[in-house]
């Protein structure tokens, strides 16, 4: 199955392209978010939103990953039997 791979901190999403993501996994910033990441870059609780989505443009390890998409569903694919399953593989 064809498919392109992107390296997040090579490639990192945009801002619009980050929402449109998380539209497709039906899911707010927060719940994408790395916790060991964000205590490291000291992102508290009240950030939320627009200016959270603006710090994991910044600082894209703060994204959960790897997000697979196709078409119009996306998953963050962890574990690999997730993206299996996504792809149709099993």
């Amino acid at each position: 199955m064809p498919f392109r791979y992107r390296e997040y901190r090579e490639e990192p999403l945009g801002a619009d392209e980050l929402r449109e993501v998380l539209a497709l996994l039906g899911v707010g910033p927060r719940d994408v978010l790395r916790p060991k990441e964000a205590e490291a870059l000291g992102i508290g609780t009240d950030v939320d939103g627009d200016a959270l989505v603006a710090r994991m443009v910044e600082a894209p390890t703060l994204l959960q990953r790897p997000i697979a998409v196709r078409g119009d569903r996306a998953i963050v694919a962890r574990p690999e039997t997730l993206l299996r399953g996504f792809l149709g593989l099993d």
